[in-house]
């Protein structure tokens, strides 16, 4: 019988470390147009963040099953201090803004277009019953 190897929990993340996990969390939520939905649930979970980390080292060995067992320790230690939260809904905000920059613009230039194209026909009906 194959004997499995357990990773030992850790009880710290260092800088460089939540600065890369931010980084991904933020791009993956940002590049699926997701931020605003992302930034509201985190806000409005922020004041559980500490229940919220210890709830995910209570489920960890079930979770080793579907992911990495370092990264997923590494998220919820990022999730223990606020500051980290503050600096993801930061970085989630920049990102959306800068990866959806062109997406806004040309929605707006639509919306204008439309606009302009729907007077210029309310014009047209206006001004041929005169």
């Amino acid at each position: 019988m194959k004997e499995r190897i357990y990773n030992e929990i850790k009880v710290q993340i260092s800088e460089g470390e939540a600065s890369e996990m931010i980084e991904k969390v933020a791009r993956f939520i940002a590049e699926r147009h997701l931020a605003p939905a992302g930034i509201l649930f985190i806000e409005s979970v922020r004041p559980l963040h500490g229940i919220a980390s210890q709830l995910m080292y209570f489920v960890l060995p079930f979770a080793e099953i579907l992911f990495d067992s370092a990264k997923y320790q590494q998220f919820a230690m990022m999730l223990e201090r606020e500051e980290y939260l503050k600096r993801l809904v930061n970085r989630i905000d920049e990102l959306d803004e800068e990866l959806n920059r062109e997406r806004r613009e040309a929605a707006r230039q639509l919306k204008i277009r439309r606009r302009k194209k729907l007077n210029a026909w309310f014009k047209n009906i206006f001004n041929s019953k005169k």
